[in-house]
This record gives structure tokens, C-alpha cells and sequence, in this order.
């Protein structure tokens, strides 16, 4: 149905084109040595913190460079009951609307799942109502996100963060200088918190596939995540975030954050198989996301503290490591370059246990199945999210 375009989409497609004149510009360059960290990520379960890490400066307040706003698209769906798991427009509608508020649902695709009834869960939590309760939050769903779907323009930056020759044998991506997206659609799909089979529903695989710079496209009307504004700055301690608690829950394949005070009161108990009820409103939780923990083997549990905390890390690859679980010689290792394809994504947040850390891939996709070696995987539009809720001195609880 989506793919019939209407004289409204026609219209706002034209509108978006036409915003985007050509003009001289100066593209970012591409950096080949990006301040960050020199991190293990999953496969280096040994690393130590860096040398230089107190030496890391505060991130700077980050503007966005101008880029073209998605238009948001009327939506004339008929609605769904709101005592129920929703469809279609108000389905894709709880989804962004749980987004926006820190409670993430997982990949925006109106197919709500397990993650969006855990998000749901935690925002009923929060506001006091049943736990299991979903009036509440299409109601407010509904009259924040009047209009789900959004028409937008792929920008000109898409040239300096696409690279559809990159590699997939590690000796090989450690020459390179970024690891950069494989295609403008798979781009577009972070960009909008989506995934590519999710955009070909919207516009079709002809549309999708051959996606080029100042295209427009039907997407999620979500903030998107703006992979340009990243610079590889660190972030130092805050009175407020690094008070804040962070609990890990493997068995749910959640992190859910919390205010500092009443951590102790409402974190969940081991082998829980939901969250709790509520019976009043609990502002202490603050955000809650989806994750993937590492291999039972490898879990770190216990209660850890937040050391570092980076943009656009660099990953160290130890094949020994992968083969023995003993680390090898430096001189024996490669260094990933720092990109959305790193197998630690954009974000690295390590904790005091050494080669642990909450951090992004490169398959948010996979993101509650898939485990990695140690670590705590997030996608990356919600890892990138991280300093603005925890700080180094933040208590990390994996259980």
C-alpha cells in the first residue's frame, strides 16, 4: 500500500528535492587518526585502561552540520484498539514515540516485539501504570507521533561515510581508514533507526538498492542519527551521570538506567523473568535499552564502574586471543579503524573489568540473539546515546 505514491507524497518529495540547490561546499575529511581510546572491544578481555586517558579532553558541544529535515507524511490509517499490542501507522507510531523517550524498542519496523513490550513495560514503570498495561502508552503515542511515516532526503555527507569496497577479511580492514557503511541504504536505515528490509517495504527494492545522494525516501519519523556530528571526543566525569546506576540484565537483554538514590529499590531480582509491577510511578529509572550480552562463559558479572567513555573507538583484533583466550604480543594484533562497521560500533563505554565495555555494532539486527565474546552490544543510534545518561564513575551492574 505504502508504495503507491500519492499527489501528497509527490508534492512533499518535490518540496524536500527543492531545498536541496546545489552549493558549493567543503566536505569533512575523512580523519586517519581519530582520538580515541585504543580499546580490546570482545575479543581483548585483557586490555588496560590507556596511558593517556586523563588526557582525554571534555567533548565539545556538538552542532550538526546542515542537512535536509524529513517531512513528516499525513497519516490516514484507521486506528487500532488501544487495549492491545498495535498494527500498522500506530504500531510504527509506540515505536518511535518509546524511542524519543530513552526506552528503546528495538529496530523501528511497526512489528512490535519482545523489546517493545519490554520498553513498554519500563515506561509503565515509570508513569505508574500496569505493568502490563498498553492504553497508557498508545494513548500518549498517538498524541505525540500524529504522523509516523516521514519523506527524507539522503544527504550529501552520505559520500564521506559510504564505502561499498570495504572489506570483510580483517588483515585488509586494518588498512583502511574508517569502517564505513556498505551502501547509502544501509546508511539510510541507521540513520532513521531502521533496518534495510524495512525500508524496502516502504519504497521497494528498485528504490532502496540504488539509493544515491539528495534521493528521498519514505522513512520512520524519528530524530535521526546523525553519524556526521561524531568527532572521537571522550567524556569525562559529571556530578550528576556518574552518581547514576546502570543494571544489566542478561536474561532480559536489557540495560535499564536509574538515578543514583533509588537504584537499590527497583532494580529487578536475579532469574526475573519480567520487570516488576509498579505501584507508583518510579522516576528513578531514566532509560532502558535492548543489548546483547556476551557468551555465558564470558559474562563479566558482579558490579563494575564506568572508566572510559569514547566516540568512534578503534578495536584490537587478537586472533590468539579468539583461538586460546590468551592475549598475544602487540606487534601480533591489528587495529580496526573507528566507523560504523567496527565490531564495537561508534561508542565505547569501558568498565573497570578490563575488555569490558556497553558498546555499538555493526548488526543492530541482531541485537538480542547474537552473542558476543564479553561485552554488552547496543545498537548504535541507542550506544551513542549513552553519554548523555552514564559517566566514567557510573556503577554498572551485570547480572
Amino acid at each position: 500500500m505504502l508504495r503507491l505514491v500519492s499527489s501528497a507524497f509527490l508534492a512533499l518529495a518535490t518540496l524536500a528535492a527543492a531545498q536541496q540547490e546545489p552549493r558549493p561546499a567543503t566536505p569533512p575529511p575523512i580523519r586517519t587518526v581519530l582520538r580515541a581510546l585504543p580499546l580490546g572491544g570482545d575479543e581483548d578481555l585483557n586490555s588496560r585502561p590507556h596511558p593517556e586517558e586523563s588526557a582525554i579532553p571534555a567533548a565539545p558541544a556538538l552542532t550538526a552540520p546542515a542537512t535536509p529535515q524529513a517531512v513528516p507524511m499525513q497519516s490516514t490509517a484507521i486506528p487500532s484498539p488501544l487495549d492491545v499490542k498495535p498494527t500498522g501507522d500506530d504500531a510504527l507510531r509506540l515505536q518511535i514515540y518509546l524511542d524519543e523517550a530513552k526506552f528503546g524498542p528495538g529496530i523501528i519496523d511497526a512489528k512490535p516485539g519482545r523489546f517493545t513490550e519490554l520498553a513498554v513495560q519500563s515506561w509503565n514503570e515509570v508513569h505508574g501504570h500496569p505493568t502490563e498495561d498498553w492504553v497508557a502508552a498508545n494513548t500518549a503515542a498517538r498524541k505525540a507521533v500524529p504522523n509516523p511515516l516521514a519523506v527524507a532526503v539522503v544527504p550529501d555527507i552520505v559520500k564521506d561515510w559510504v564505502d561499498g569496497t570495504l572489506p570483510t577479511k580483517v588483515s585488509l580492514q586494518a588498512k583502511r581508514k574508517r569502517m564505513s557503511y556498505r551502501s547509502v541504504a544501509e546508511f539510510m536505515s541507521e540513520r532513521y533507526h531502521c533496518d534495510v528490509p524495512y525500508l524496502v517495504e516502504l519504497n521497494g527494492s528498485s528504490k532502496i538498492n540504488n539509493l544515491k545522494a539528495r534521493d528521498t525516501i519514505i522513512v520512520p519519523n524519528v530524530t535521526p542519527f546523525n553519524i556526521e556530528v561524531l568527532t572521537g571526543a571522550g567524556y569525562k566525569a559529571d556530578e550528576s551521570m556518574s552518581q547514576r546506576h546502570a543494571v544489566v540484565d542478561t536474561k532480559l537483554n536489557q540495560v535499564r538506567i536509574f538515578e543514583a538514590a533509588p537504584a537499590a529499590l527497583v532494580i529487578a531480582e536475579p532469574g526475573a523473568t519480567s520487570i516488576s509491577h509498579a505501584s507508583r510511578p518510579n522516576h528513578g529509572l531514566i532509560a532502558s535499552f535492548p543489548i546483547t550480552p556476551g557468551e555465558n562463559k564470558f559474562i563479566k558479572f558482579g558490579t563494575w564502574e564506568v572508566r572510559n567513555s569514547v566516540e568512534l573507538p578503534h578495536w584490537r583484533y587478537d586472533q590468539q586471543l579468539l583461538d586460546t583466550g590468551k592475549r598475544s604480543a602487540d606487534s601480533e594484533s591489528l587495529e580496526i579503524p573507528p566507523g560504523p562497521n567496527s565490531p564495537v560500533g561508534v561508542f565505547w563505554c569501558g568498565l573497570s573489568k578490563p575488555g569490558i565495555g556497553l558498546h555499538g555494532t555493526p548488526n543492530p539486527e541482531t541485537i538480542g540473539r547474537a552473542r558476543s565474546h564479553g561485552c554488552i552490544r547496543m545498537a548504535n543510534w541507542d550506544a551513542v546515546r549513552l553519554p548523555t545518561l552514564i559517566r566514567p564513575g557510573t556503577t554498572v551492574e551485570i547480572r
